[in-house]
């Protein structure tokens, strides 16, 4: 007998909606992109909130699995300006600890049935049958229907969006150049003598350095640029030639920068493109469609601002309560019921994420120390 529930994407949301699904004893599959768990696509680090989270993964049984990988000493963030002057640092004994993504993503996988994932299945497109329910067509050549639910949690560039929206994501005029510091390369002593534990951040000139510690002990930074949408691809920053991407990053943008921000660019390698986009949260909202809904990124892809993950990881616990409390034969009336409480934390993580952004790229870091106390103030 065929699963009645399809998730389309197997990151954080769809894997989390799967466990979810299965302490509820509802059927499901997963179709995921990738040929197989031992998939070399990692990520970063996300810090998991307490009320969003790790109330998931309690949820799903998995908050112990989770503290054997859980980072309470990386919640720490550090601000500096351009020129090296540390200015702020917070976050000491935070409640929301970091996991690799790697990580994150393995202790779901190990919670599923392994045939209950379909890997190697890239969606090429989702259309609607005779009886207007979704029609999966993957670029393998495998054709599925008839399912009572279709979630795509399948991210950014979601191919099951079209068939509740016609939204799409618009470039917001910055990009991330994201860059690594193994524990091999010469610099790292330096490295983490200087940033430390958690996040190290700096403000100045409408650009960012973000400097993140990863479970392993390696470094991922991030280049924060104001850049046309294509400028990776026309050969603004030709990331293909290492020493060039370098020296344009040198001479362009961080020239006036500390010798210690200029010295992390010497030595920073695995250069990868990471252009920003978002949905626009005016036209976040749609009228539900039999048989389909969205989660996650696909369903409110915002600049990045801290939540998305947590998120993501909300609106599966969200779609898996409202279906085991409905059941699988109302599963349509489940969904209006998340999506009516999904649209408006959508539409606040968008506004959000265009407001951290515009905080970020400011001329010096104060807005941002600004909006930090505003934060401890209100905690108070």
């Amino acid at each position: 007998m065929a699963p009645e529930i399809a998730i389309i994407g197997g990151g954080p949301c769809g894997l989390t909606l799967a466990r979810l699904l299965e302490c509820k004893g509802l059927d499901y599959v997963v179709y995921e992109r990738d040929e197989s768990e031992n998939s070399t696509r990692t990520g970063g680090s996300l810090d998991i909130h307490p009320e969003t989270g790790q109330r998931a993964l309690q949820e799903g049984g998995l908050f112990e699995a989770f503290q054997n990988y859980a980072r309470y000493d990386d919640t720490v963030l550090t601000l500096a300006d351009k020129s090296g002057k540390r200015i702020l640092q917070m976050g000491q004994g935070r409640d929301a600890p970091e996991i690799d993504r790697r990580e994150l993503r393995q202790i779901l996988l190990d919670a599923i049935p392994k045939d209950k994932i379909r890997w190697g299945h890239t969606l090429k497109a989702a259309t609607l049958g005779e009886d207007s329910r979704p029609v999966l067509n993957f670029a393998n050549g495998v054709v599925e229907s008839g399912y009572k639910l279709v979630v795509g949690t399948d991210g950014a560039w979601s191919k099951v969006r079209s068939l509740v929206s016609q939204s799409t994501p618009k470039y917001t005029g910055r990009s991330y150049l994201e860059s690594r510091i193994s524990r091999e390369n010469p610099y790292y002593p330096t490295m983490a003598d200087k940033a430390g534990a958690g996040m190290f951040m700096t403000v100045g000139s409408r650009k960012l350095i973000v400097t993140q510690r990863q479970g392993d002990g390696s470094y991922r930074t991030y280049f924060g640029l104001e850049v046309p949408e294509n400028f990776f691809k026309d050969g603004g920053i030709d990331i293909q030639n290492l020493e060039t991407a370098r020296s344009t990053l040198l001479s362009t943008f961080f020239a006036d920068w500390s010798d210690e921000y200029k010295d992390l660019i010497r030595h920073s390698t695995d250069p990868r493109a990471w252009p920003l986009y978002s949905l626009s949260a005016e036209g976040l909202e749609w009228k539900s469609a039999p048989g389909v809904t969205l989660a996650g990124d696909a369903a409110h892809l915002a600049i990045p601002n801290g939540d998305g993950v947590n998120l993501a990881m909300t609106d599966a616990l969200d779609l898996a309560t409202k279906i085991a409390e409905y059941g699988i034969g109302s599963v349509d009336q489940a969904v209006r019921e998340y999506e009516a409480d999904m649209f408006p934390r959508g539409a606040e993580t968008i506004r959000d994420g265009q407001m951290m952004a515009k905080i970020m790229f400011s001329e010096d870091p104060q807005p941002f120390v600004d909006l930090m106390t505003s934060f401890e103030a209100g905690a108070e």
